[in-house]
């Protein structure tokens, strides 16, 4: 299992435990499981050993529109899950603001095509 460094841990803020995450999604735990395992959403280790998935991840009751998409994307071009969490919540002047935000704001091919111009 990744773990991430403490400043990408600091950069994310808000943080879910799976059953947290399960009680948002109103969904059993095993389905968030697997929905982690599937890349749907993106959990890591933190610093202090615990398990947690990035509040910004959800939306109400839903995983944020274009996040999957977005992760698989990220993966295929070789991301590991602690890169891609750091990519994410990293500031981008020409988005502007994080490409989590930008995604959260409904502009997820803006943030695919950076993902992918990484990838080259």
């Amino acid at each position: 299992m990744a773990q991430i460094d403490p400043p990408a841990d600091a950069i994310v803020g808000d943080w879910l435990t799976i059953p947290e995450v399960a009680e948002r999604l109103g969904l059993p735990v095993s389905r968030v499981k697997q929905y982690l395992r599937d890349r749907k959403l993106l959990g890591v280790q933190r610093p202090d050993g615990s398990f947690g998935v990035p509040a910004a991840f959800l939306d109400g009751d839903q995983v944020v529109r274009g996040l999957p998409g977005t992760l698989t994307l990220l993966f295929d071009c070789g991301f590991s899950d602690v890169e891609a969490m750091r990519w994410l919540f990293t500031s981008d002047d020409s988005l502007p603001g994080s490409p989590i935000e930008a995604i959260t704001a409904h502009r997820c091919s803006e943030v695919n095509r950076r993902a992918q111009a990484l990838a080259y």
